[in-house]
């Protein structure tokens, strides 16, 4: 394969538990400040939400047998990770800082129904 191949990261798949959309909705639109987006028809039936906001998505699907994610999470790279930690904490969602990985400054948080987060920015970047 000598033509290289681009490669994007489209979308983030996060599991809620069954009924969970206004609480979720409640995290990533009310405090995040997301936008809600439509889901084709036929994923719709599904339940669930999607989310979006600057390029990035993060679909929210349904699992019957929901356990929230403690070790697996997305990094999202913000361009002011003070801002969102002070966005978060204002709205009395816990924060925890973690200056183990160099060259970035990062906290892990958790959603509304338990899944780990991740947002970071290079650590040059301050907002």
């Amino acid at each position: 394969m000598d033509e290289r191949v681009e490669f994007g990261l489209h979308h983030v798949q996060l599991a809620i538990p069954p009924g969970a959309e206004d609480e979720c909705r409640a995290f990533y639109v009310g405090v995040l400040g997301m936008r809600e987006v439509a889901k084709p028809p036929a994923l719709a039936a599904r339940g669930g939400l999607w989310v979006r906001l600057d390029r990035l998505e993060i679909h929210l699907g349904v699992e019957a047998d929901f356990r929230p994610a403690r070790k697996a999470h997305p990094g999202i790279l913000v361009s002011d990770v003070d801002a969102v930690a002070a966005r978060l904490a204002a709205a009395g969602v816990a924060v925890e800082w973690d200056d183990g990985f160099p060259g970035f400054r990062r906290f892990y948080t958790t959603d509304g129904v338990g899944n780990r987060l991740e947002f970071m920015a290079p650590a040059d970047s301050r907002g």
